[in-house]
């Protein structure tokens, strides 16, 4: 079974679920203004940090987009994550 990479926290996504890290949304648009948290929306491409025993399409490491009102935010050690459903992937980035 699949396990976090090094740089990520221990977590072990059950079933079809994957563990997904990303980069949020820059704080700023380029005319210098503030983006409130509200109006960001989630990001929509991330990389897969663990899977669980049944996914088969996808790997840790990979690179994936993924449809943005997909998956559950979590947050730990301040980092920001996902846990997506394997057929919430739309596709693998190469």
């Amino acid at each position: 079974m699949a396990q976090a990479t090094k740089s990520a926290v221990k977590f072990k996504p059950l079933k079809e679920r994957v563990f997904v890290s990303y980069s949020g949304e820059p704080e700023k648009t380029s005319g210098g203004l503030y983006i409130p948290d509200a109006a960001k929306e989630k990001p929509q491409k991330g990389k897969i940090e663990a899977i669980g025993g049944e996914v088969k399409n996808v790997k840790v490491g990979d690179t994936v987009l993924f449809d943005k009102y997909s998956g559950s935010k979590i947050t730990i050690d301040n980092q920001e994550y996902l846990i997506l459903k394997e057929e919430d992937i739309l596709g693998i980035l190469e």
